[in-house]
């Protein structure tokens, strides 16, 4: 059995955006996804804040993917079958079938998948249904009613939009980062002297950087994105699977 702080069953928006945010707070994260995201049935994704011309759907879901990865989340490509919950609290998630699957256990859980909620049956949990789809229940903060387990982004009931799945899977990493109270104060990168000019240290989770390494960082993200877009444009789009089956 492997350990894990936090597994996050979903490798879209909201999972990869709560995944961001607590491998970054130092907690050992394994993101387990099967398929693709929902976003590459986009063709174009024209209202994400911060890119006025609009960015192609399956760029951004790559670029997400990478940012995950950098900031420390590891990857499994398989599906969930079941997540038990002991009485010590800690989870067990059971991955594919008999033969081939793998058993992790995790202190704490995020349900971010869509629109299968089936491995959560398990549990005592209240779900909500509206036509064929089933949302789990959450609290203001993404918490369901068994405690270190969280759902976030359209499982959740939240609206379909790319910016609102990223920003309830952050809000969940975040309220995740509160209740496993980590050593961790803020996430965000300062300018020198930020507290040091008034004689604080630097918070754990924060970190204080010359102009000249700002510079460096800033120009290492640009080339990085001048090289995703470079690269992408000598690749040919994969459609979604729905897409490629409906055209037949």
């Amino acid at each position: 059995m492997t350990d894990y702080d936090v597994v996050i069953v979903g490798g879209g928006v909201a999972g990869l955006s709560a995944g961001v945010f607590t491998a970054r707070a130092d907690l050992d994260t394994l993101v387990v996804n099967d398929g693709v995201s929902i976003l590459y049935r986009n063709a174009i994704l024209e209202n994400f804040p911060g890119f006025p011309a609009g960015i192609d759907s399956r760029l951004f879901s790559l670029m997400l993917e990478e940012q995950a990865e950098r900031a420390g989340c590891a990857r499994l490509d398989a599906k969930v079958a079941e997540v038990s919950h002991a009485d010590d609290g800690e989870f067990t998630v059971e991955t594919g079938g008999d033969e081939d699957g793998e058993t992790l256990s995790a202190e704490r859980v995020v349900a971010a998948s869509w629109s299968n909620s089936s491995y959560l049956e398990g549990l005592d949990l209240d779900f909500e249904q509206s036509g064929s789809k089933q949302y789990v229940s959450v609290d203001e903060t993404g918490r369901t009613g068994v405690e270190g387990l969280y759902a976030a982004g359209r499982l959740a009931e939240q609206y379909h939009q790319a910016i609102v799945a990223a920003g309830h899977g952050s809000q969940v990493g975040l309220t995740l980062i509160e209740d496993a109270n980590p050593d961790f104060y803020h996430d965000w990168v300062a300018p020198e002297g930020y507290f040091t000019n008034r004689d604080r240290e630097v918070p754990e989770g924060c970190e204080e950087i010359s102009e000249d390494e700002r510079q460096r960082r800033a120009r290492q993200a640009h080339d990085r994105l001048r090289k995703y877009v470079e690269e992408w444009e000598d690749e040919r789009p994969v459609p979604h699977p729905s897409f490629v089956e409906k055209m037949g």
